[in-house]
């Protein structure tokens, strides 16, 4: 029997489709549903490693986790890691195809559709329900030919749609008229219902275009979902979501990160940003940058370019001060290549062929292979006591004499480079400051007199239910229900009339 499809588009980027998503597979979850996340198309840098050795958008992974699933590359078979403004490395099934320019994906998109609809298949034959995360609006006008984002893939599968909109943005009602006008008929008639999201203060005074919107438009809103206090889940792509934490004690451990241009997978960072006594500053322009107990140099989807960006925003000149006033730098990833003598690029990976000059702080070079490295890790950190639990994704391997110096021991192999100094290490994993030993440990290295307890799984859990809470109290399943009912009965009624 295939499993039920619904779909979830939002009229802009960051309307809540992830969160509601999320919600909705807790909620089927909980009552004993078989139910899976899929997302056909992703755009984004936080991304995660699978079992089958693939990389998702993180996204998914959490909406896997709402499931009491493990994260699967069918959840995601396209996925879209910008290098720059005009290109982005395409990932198929968890594995790199190439890099394309916006041109040459509009070419391949028949081809990613294969594995978009391949992979829907397989996890409808596996479960009850499918939840499907759109991208972006489906009312991007120059991306309606060949869509398999939004309503391209829910006309390819013939599934009902929810669309969503963000009120703490404004425009609430012109978001969703102004997406539905701009949907074929076919389309408009395939949205089921609106969910409202975000919305504070009296549902009496909002009442009146709640029945404007449902008379305007025939369609029924679904749920006024309310803005959640102190809510957490890891960001899809978005930065500007932590751009600094707001803890206000001075005696705050200070932790100063780049805000590289490409910065990847800045979701390690949030165990520091949930963490109290912690301050964290993403910074552009070294001349902002406050003082700092550690600095940390993230990963980057482009770390040539990113590391060229670092020198020109004055980065070095800041990083020697720092160092010299005793301070630590850590690099992870992109931040750790960064770090050492010398990056190479042979093959053209990243961009042009040919060498970068590193920062030098590190005695190691890297050289940038085709084949990217993406598995799931489970070591112990340099003093050989403290687990570390966590993924690594990235194109290259460093070697030099600070590797003697690993920072992370997996038994069979050791991850990571430490200055003779021990000022300044770096690694490949992801993931470091997740398990509240590990960050201890790590943030002791540098300073930190204080005792993490935060623990991450918790706290993301604490997030899903967080949701799925407020969309079992304010969503109506019946209205819902009725209204697939209806459209499939239009949707008969259409096949008839031809």
């Amino acid at each position: 029997m295939k499993a039920q499809t619904l779909m979830v588009q939002g009229t802009t980027s960051d309307a809540g489709k992830s969160a509601l998503v999320t919600a909705l597979c807790r909620y089927y979850a909980r009552r004993n549903i078989r139910v899976a996340p899929f997302k056909p198309q992703n755009m984004a840098l936080n991304s995660a490693v699978t079992e089958d050795g693939g990389e998702i958008g993180r996204a998914q992974a959490v909406q896997a986790a709402a499931c009491y699933l493990k994260p699967h590359t069918d959840m995601n078979p396209v996925l879209l890691k910008p290098n720059s403004d005009k290109t982005a490395q395409v990932i198929i099934h968890g594995k790199a195809y190439k890099n394309l320019s916006a041109q040459q994906y509009h070419a391949y998109k028949k081809q990613a559709q294969r594995a978009v609809l391949e992979s829907w298949r397989r996890l409808s034959q596996c479960y009850d329900k499918v939840i499907v995360e759109g991208a972006g609006s489906p009312a991007e006008i120059n991306l309606r030919e060949g869509d398999i984002a939004n309503m391209g893939f829910a006309e390819s599968v013939d599934c009902p749609v929810i669309l969503i909109a963000d009120i703490d943005k404004g425009g609430v009602f012109a978001h969703l008229v102004g997406t539905l006008a701009l949907l074929s008929e076919s389309e408009r008639q395939r949205v089921v219902g609106f969910v409202i999201n975000r919305f504070r203060g009296d549902i009496d005074i909002l009442q009146p275009g709640l029945d404007w919107l449902e008379q305007k438009t025939g369609k029924p809103v679904l749920a006024v979902l309310p803005y959640l206090q102190d809510f957490y889940l890891e960001a899809e792509d978005s930065l500007k979501q932590i751009a600094v934490s707001q803890h206000a004690d001075v005696q705050s451990f200070n932790i100063v990160i780049p805000a590289l241009p490409r910065i990847s997978n800045h979701t390690d960072f949030d165990p520091l940003h949930l963490q109290p006594d912690v301050q964290l500053h993403f910074v552009k322009h070294a001349d902002t940058a406050p003082a700092a107990d550690l600095v940390i140099l993230p990963g980057s989807k482009s770390v040539r370019d990113d590391l060229y960006w670092l020198k020109q925003q004055g980065w070095p000149a800041y990083l020697n001060r720092h160092l010299r006033y005793g301070g630590k730098v850590l690099g992870i990833c992109g931040g750790y290549q960064m770090l050492g003598s010398q990056i190479h690029d042979p093959q053209g990976i990243e961009g042009e062929a040919g060498v970068s000059a590193g920062l030098g702080w590190l005695d190691i070079e890297t050289v940038l292979h085709r084949e990217k490295c993406l598995m799931q890790r489970q070591g112990r950190l340099w003093r050989g006591e403290i687990e570390v639990v966590g993924y690594e994704i990235h194109a290259g391997l460093s070697t030099g004499p600070d590797t003697q110096r690993a920072v992370i021991d997996y038994g069979t192999s050791q991850d990571g480079a430490r200055s003779e100094d021990n000022q300044v290490m770096g690694c490949y994993l992801h993931g470091l400051f997740d398990q509240a030993e590990a960050r201890q440990q790590l943030l002791a290295w540098a300073g930190y007199r204080g005792t993490t307890q935060l623990d991450l799984h918790e706290k993301r859990e604490q997030g899903i239910n967080m949701i799925a809470d407020a969309v079992e109290r304010y969503f109506d399943f019946k209205r819902l229900n009725k209204a697939i009912a209806k459209n499939a009965a239009y949707k008969k009624g259409a096949e008839c009339a031809f």
